[in-house]
């Protein structure tokens, strides 16, 4: 049997955040100025839903003629990174829609404990072939409620 390798780990650090992903700022990721382009986080926060999706064991979703696509990005910067620093992404499922679900996210600097950035996240989960919304499968909903102990809104599926 493969080991199942993640980037990621189960974390009581920063509630209510219980899992986060470690990346570090690569020399490609710098703009002009020497520090993490703005747009480069998206990546960040990408590796750090993905890594709690193989954690929770839900990253086979688009095999199922599933996946989850963005409908909403919103980003506050506070502090800035630079090359090679150690970044912590806290990520959490913070709403589950009917057919969407809301994830939230910090960036932490690991050195110092700074806090970076701060985003949330809309993402639809849609048929591929007909590129339309389907409601979120109960067991996705069971999954992210235990691991999120109820530290979650949710909406009744319709």
């Amino acid at each position: 049997m493969p080991q199942r390798l993640e980037f990621g780990k189960v974390t009581d650090r920063k509630p209510p955040f219980r899992y986060s992903a470690l990346t570090r700022v690569a020399f490609s990721d710098t703009d002009a100025q020497g520090i993490v382009y703005y747009g480069r986080y998206m990546p960040y926060f990408d590796l750090a839903r993905t890594e709690y999706h193989r954690h929770l064991g839900l990253a086979g979703v688009k095999a199922d003629g599933y996946d989850f696509v963005m409908r909403a990005n919103t980003v506050e910067y506070f502090a800035p990174a630079r090359f090679d620093e150690l970044i912590e992404v806290f990520v959490r499922l913070r709403r589950i829609g009917s057919t969407s679900v809301t994830y939230e996210y910090h960036a932490w600097r690991v050195a110092d404990d700074t806090l970076m950035v701060t985003a949330q996240q809309t993402l639809v989960l849609v048929d591929i072939a007909r590129q339309s919304p389907v409601p979120i499968p109960t067991e996705f909903r069971s999954v992210f409620q235990t691991f999120e102990h109820g530290a979650l809104e949710i909406a009744a599926p319709s």
